[in-house]
């Protein structure tokens, strides 16, 4: 079972999130070329794929910080696709951007504190995130310049949640992360969703990110080549839509303004998925841009 339990929504839940036809280029270049997707409320939606798959620009064109050229950005049934960055915060949409971005000068303390500025009302408090992280309380007046890299995403996260969203945009968490440090943040998940929190992360482990989704969608060059319920789809399924290797076959669909799977890289070679039917070793990669 996903940290989000089974998944199951009511037929008449409505999405939190709805990206419609997302068309983004950076320069003459074509970064998303015609993504959609629904997240409902409480759902960890993961969003994987191979390096320059462009699942960052999708995050933050999400977040605001990319404008598209063509499609819509619909949160909590209303359109914020020209909408400021800012001001989807204050809309409860808040992001932890690849890298942290943490005031390294600041201490872990004051770095909460700049996430609490424009607080919506909410369960979250920085005390809360004490309870959270109990390793903090006696290192709140430490730099985070000072801290390991674990301890620096945890402060992201923790910076995020003051600020009371209702959905948390996570931007590659474990990326450079031991697989320990990993799974012990990934753990906070469940009381980050029992407090009534929407995830939509990217992710570079394609096996964390199996365990955790309620709903997984591979993207390939800007476009979508899976998507579907973790529990629906098999290891060679993901391995071809991360590859590009045909079609992912049945049990994994195109998402609406999704398109087909396009040819590996000349030279890529896949690995050998294990045979007990768990996700395929994909090896880490850095940022897509």
């Amino acid at each position: 079972m996903s940290a989000a339990g089974t998944g199951v929504r009511p037929q008449d839940a409505a999405p939190l999130l709805e990206v419609r036809d997302l068309v983004v280029h950076h320069g003459q270049l074509r970064a998303l070329s015609g993504i959609s997707l629904r997240v409902y409320p409480g759902e960890v939606y993961a969003i994987i794929g191979a390096n320059g798959a462009g699942k960052s620009t999708l995050l933050r064109t999400i977040a605001g910080l990319h404008t598209p050229t063509e499609g819509s950005i619909v949160y909590d049934s209303r359109d914020v696709t020209g909408m400021r960055p800012e001001k989807r915060a204050a809309a409860g949409m808040t992001m932890v951007p690849e890298g942290r971005r943490l005031f390294p000068s600041l201490t872990l303390e004051e770095n909460l504190k700049v996430g609490a500025t424009y607080a919506r009302k909410g369960p979250w408090n920085i005390e809360r995130v004490y309870d959270l992280f109990p390793w903090m309380r006696e290192r709140r007046g430490q730099q985070t310049a000072q801290l390991s890299g674990g301890e620096q995403s945890s402060a992201a996260i923790g910076r995020a949640l003051v600020a009371n969203p209702r959905m948390l945009l996570l931007d590659e968490l474990s990326l450079g992360l031991a697989p320990v440090i990993v799974q012990r943040i990934y753990g906070m998940l469940p009381e980050i969703l029992a407090s009534g929190v929407t995830v939509l992360l990217v992710e570079q482990d394609v096996s964390q990110a199996l365990r955790v989704a309620t709903h997984l969608q591979c993207l390939l060059e800007g476009r979508t080549t899976l998507e579907g319920r973790p529990a629906d789809v098999t290891a060679q399924q993901v391995e071809a839509a991360y590859f590009g290797m045909g079609s992912a076959g049945p049990g994994g669909s195109v998402s609406p303004g999704g398109r087909p799977p396009v040819p590996p890289r000349e030279g890529s070679a896949p690995p050998t998925p294990p045979q007990d039917g768990s996700a395929p070793p994909i090896p880490p990669q850095g940022s897509d841009g």
